[in-house]
């Protein structure tokens, strides 16, 4: 087998696992990256009609990420009680991906004594669960579906939370699939916890 061929191996390779992809956001990434390695192969073995359809690929994803990367998304806040029957069946429904997200995570937020669904044009884009005490929330869960994992509500609630009197943001959940979220939110370990100081805007 040739370095050309391996090279479009790679290329289809990328395509296909970034539709395993749960956030749309790196799915484009992946898929972009994939298109354009798959663009080249076809070019060199003279697959015009493979090279033209990636190339396109290629200007829709751009196109998708620009517009994702500069929309600015309106959230609003709803707050609900531990007991709330529509918090109670977002969670039954969402439990799979919440489980895999956050392994060994307890959804029973009884605890909790904050709690927030964060909303886009009327659908739930996250559900976020704390206690608060003396200006520091700890958190319970912060899960947000799969279309707005790219930090767009971690931003958003950031941005409120110190209207609110909230200061510091601390963490001690699981960290697995979370490590690159939590250093761009401004977390930082602290021996079995992650705290993120916020400053007031």
């Amino acid at each position: 087998m040739s370095w050309i061929e391996l090279f479009g191996y790679l290329g289809s390779f990328l395509v296909l696992v970034s539709f395993l992809m749960t956030s749309v956001f790196k799915l484009r990434v992946v898929n972009t990256v994939g298109s354009v390695i798959f663009a080249v192969y076809a070019l060199i073995i003279r697959s015009y009609p493979t090279a033209l359809m990636n190339i396109c690929l290629v200007g829709i994803n751009l196109r998708f990420l620009w517009k994702m990367m500069h929309t600015r998304r309106d959230f609003e806040i709803v707050r609900v009680k531990p007991d709330d029957l529509y918090l109670q069946h977002f969670l039954e429904v969402h439990a799979p991906d919440i489980q895999a997200c956050f392994p060994g995570i307890s959804l029973d937020l009884s605890a909790a004594d904050d709690i927030r669904f964060i909303q886009c044009e009327q659908r739930p884009a996250a559900v976020f669960a704390a206690r608060t005490e003396n200006g520091t929330m700890e958190i319970l869960l912060d899960y947000s579906v799969p279309e707005f994992r790219d930090f767009s509500v971690g931003v958003f609630l950031q941005e409120q939370l110190p209207g609110e009197g909230i200061h510091t943001l601390v963490y001690r959940g699981p960290v697995e699939h979370h490590k690159e979220y939590l250093a761009k939110m401004g977390y930082e370990k602290d021996g079995d916890r992650y705290v993120c100081r916020l400053q007031r805007s």
